[in-house]
């Protein structure tokens, strides 16, 4: 789905216009006005979720910079109705209270993410009570592990689960740029309903893989070189390969000392699918032989008396 085009607005449209167009449609397709209208209830859950993202400055960023598909997978239906009042713009169709329709929709509390959000109603109170509406199933998190190079590249899985007592074979895709704790949703392939609802959903959650070669800060990676105490002294120049294979000769400037960072541009990761790349340091360290030859230690005491 895409939120804009949802609720009639571009990308630089303003809050004002947003929520002018929301109002709009809402009016429009209300719950109160459309009573046993089961597309105008889908549509009108379909404009509260675009209004509730592109509403908020930061899950609108989050949109826009991931597209409509990652970022449903990266936020849950919860997720993307947190911190929305619905209620306070529904007030506005019902004399400053909310709609008896809309209560009993969403099970009475007005919850944005309640029943009525989570799925299509199975039934509704009638003038001889209340049907209940089928449940969603239980939503599932299991753990993913990925390497740095799928985050620098992107890619896509197939991962065995078990369900049931069977087995399930389930294809995912890893974005580019994603961040470690982040959740991957995969919509219904959770747990089953136990009378007739839809399945819950599968949420992966992202850890990464260490890495041999390089450590990893934010979007900027780290990788370690050791030079000699002549090297430091006099400077030299070392190979360093990037995450991405390409090789740079990095120069080291004469008096360089233990722990130096020296930074190559662009050569981390991603920040998210469309994002720039962080940058990649190389992290100097001066070693230290555990053992002197007669000759070595001869001279080391040499430039110990120099003041070295």
């Amino acid at each position: 789905m895409d939120y804009y085009k949802t609720l009639g607005v571009s990308k630089e449209s303003s809050s004002t216009d947003i929520k002018k167009a929301y109002r709009k449609l809402a009016l429009k397709f209300h719950p109160d006005k459309n009573k046993g209208d089961k597309g105008a209830e889908d549509k009108f859950k379909e404009i509260s979720e675009a209004y509730a993202v592109l509403s908020d400055p930061e899950k609108k960023q989050q949109y826009d910079l991931y597209g409509s598909n990652d970022f449903r997978q990266r936020y849950s239906q919860e997720d993307i109705f947190k911190g929305f009042d619905i209620n306070d713009i529904l007030r506005q169709f019902s004399g400053g209270r909310q709609s008896t329709s809309f209560r009993s929709a969403t099970g009475g509390g007005g919850s944005p993410f309640g029943s009525f959000f989570s799925q299509g109603q199975g039934g509704g109170c009638g003038g001889g009570g209340c049907q209940t509406a089928p449940e969603k199933g239980q939503d599932m998190t299991y753990q993913i592990t990925v390497t740095l190079d799928e985050i620098l590249n992107g890619a896509e899985r197939t991962i065995t689960l078990r369900k049931n007592g069977s087995t399930q074979n389930v294809s995912v895709k890893i974005p580019k740029g994603i961040e470690e704790g982040k959740k991957l949703r995969l919509q219904g392939k959770g747990g089953t309903s136990g009378n007739g609802g839809p399945p819950g959903d599968l949420f992966l959650k992202v850890e990464i893989a260490p890495d041999k070669q390089f450590a990893r800060e934010g979007d900027d990676l780290i990788v370690s070189k050791l030079i000699s105490f002549s090297e430091a002294c006099f400077g030299t120049k070392i190979e360093v390969e990037s995450i991405g294979g390409k090789k740079f000769m990095v120069k080291i400037a004469p008096g360089t000392v233990h722990d130096s960072r020296l930074r190559i541009k662009g050569f981390g990761l991603p920040t998210g699918p469309l994002g720039n790349r962080g940058d990649l340091y190389v992290k100097i360290g001066v070693k230290v032989p555990k053992e002197l030859t007669e000759e070595q230690e001869k001279v080391v005491k040499q430039l110990q008396q120099l003041g070295l």
